[in-house]
């Protein structure tokens, strides 16, 4: 009867332990050690039964009879203790596995906030920005963050912003981004497609509140249109070889903030293709490169890509087509051993675009003085970011552009700038900006100080990148 009792006992808990580990295989490891421990004992007293049986007919009653009793009793009682703290552990590893299982279900939600305090000491007219002059207060982002496994081959993400106009105050809402993403391609490919930043040059596909200074760079707003918002299609790939190398290639109807003839008929040479090719140097442990070139063609933009934009000789400019080009490069020190205290980045960037545009110079269209011109320009920033300790940085940018509607044209601006960061969620910046533009701009020169204060609650995918 002992040998029946252990032999079941023994089954049972394999039993348990067997449907168990169909749930949780990493979480009953420990129990199946537990449970090998145990039959390894109960072998060794089935042993000793089997020894002491032997004896038993070997030997007189009145020698075996009374060392026989006592160790069935403390050997039956051990065993069942021992099979009861293994079904409760069992059963305790069960309910636990069910209730993570339930918010396995629940996307990642996250929420970034991000106020100016700004003073500038021109007016809106005069200097030909989207702020108004004098002491204001601007809620640039609110931005929400959603993200999740659509299944296992692949997840999405949305990102929905509103932001209050710098001169009604009025608020407007809108989806940034919302997008699927392949995460098991083979051959190191990678799929997105929807409503993304299209990734070209280096700061581009990156959203305000994660630039390392205040304002998203000059050449980048003109050029671009700010950030590089795309409806359609990427596909990166990272070549199989020991030197990290990355190719993207993408397509869609919209880069940057106007979309191609919306609401008419398109051609394919209205659409917009851009690539980007970029490698990382690891000079020594402590010192690294980056860098990338970019390309954006767009061949035909439409019958009216953005209106007729006023000259200030009284012409009118209408965009036909155009072509970018981009080279980016970033040098960084982060030592090993100092990393969270101490850290050095210089970046910069320097785009040519070279626009088509249909010039009407009465500004009166369709009276047959209207011809087509071709206008390159070249603008670039550079900038320097110190961290001399774990929450202080300390950077100075500058940046130039020529206008892509007349190369004559041209800004310069100078921005010394000091970041607090208070917490992984939570940065002051305060940043003064020096800006000079020619006369053939038509504007004036002028000075802003600002104060950014952005935070993040919840999960936030991004952010504060190291740029």
């Amino acid at each position: 009867m002992k040998k029946i009792y252990l032999g079941l006992s023994l089954a049972a808990a394999a039993l348990a332990a067997t449907t168990v580990s169909a749930q949780t295989n990493d979480a009953l490891d420990a129990l199946k050690q537990q449970l090998q421990q145990m039959q390894q004992q109960m072998q060794l007293m089935q042993q000793k039964i089997n020894e002491l049986e032997a004896a038993k007919t070997s030997a007189p009653p009145s020698a075996v009879q009374a060392p026989a009793a006592p160790p069935a009793a403390p050997a039956e009682a051990v065993t069942q203790e021992q099979m009861q703290q293994l079904n409760e552990k069992v059963n305790q590893v069960v309910e636990a596995q069910k209730k993570t299982l339930l918010s396995e279900f629940n996307p990642a939600i996250g929420f970034v906030g991000e106020t100016i305090f700004q003073y500038t000491s021109k007016s809106q007219n005069a200097t030909g920005t989207d702020q108004p002059g004098g002491w204001d207060v601007n809620q640039r982002s609110m931005e929400l963050n959603i993200a999740a496994s659509v299944d296992p081959f692949a997840k999405g993400y949305a990102v929905i912003n509103a932001q209050a106009d710098p001169v009604t105050g009025e608020s407007s809402l809108e989806v940034e981004e919302a997008a699927i993403q392949t995460t098991s391609l083979p051959w190191n490919l990678e799929l997105k497609a929807g409503q993304f930043f299209g990734e070209f040059g280096r700061l581009s596909y990156i959203h305000d509140h994660e630039l390392p200074f205040v304002n998203r760079p000059l050449v980048l707003d003109q050029y671009v249109g700010g950030e590089s918002k795309a409806i359609g299609a990427q596909l990166n790939w990272l070549l199989p070889i020991q030197h990290y190398v990355s190719l993207t290639a993408g397509v869609g109807d919209q880069f940057g903030d106007i979309p191609n003839y919306p609401g008419g008929f398109r051609s394919l040479d209205e659409w917009n293709y851009w690539g980007r090719l970029s490698t990382y140097f690891e000079l020594t442990p402590d010192w690294q490169i980056e860098t990338g070139i970019s390309g954006l063609i767009n061949p035909s933009t439409g019958v009216d890509q953005g209106g007729a934009l006023a000259q200030p000789n009284g012409s009118t400019l209408t965009e036909k087509g155009r072509l970018l080009g981009d080279w980016d490069f970033s040098l960084r020190y982060v030592p090993l051993q100092d990393n969270q205290f101490r850290s050095f980045t210089w970046g910069t960037e320097i785009l040519y675009s070279d626009n088509r545009y249909l010039d009407d110079p009465d500004g009166i269209p369709g009276d047959g003085d209207e011809f087509s011109k071709d206008v390159g320009s070249i603008g670039l920033y550079t900038y320097l970011a110190y961290k001399f300790s774990r929450q202080w940085t300390a950077g100075f940018t500058f940046d130039y552009v020529e206008s892509d509607q007349d190369v004559n044209a041209r800004t310069f601006a100078y921005s010394p700038y000091i970041t607090l960061a208070l917490s992984h969620w939570n940065q002051l910046r305060l940043q003064y900006t020096h800006t000079d533009q020619n006369a053939e701009t038509g504007l004036k020169g002028y000075d802003a100080a600002y104060l950014q204060w952005c935070w993040i609650i919840g999960s936030h995918s991004h952010g504060w990148q190291q740029r």
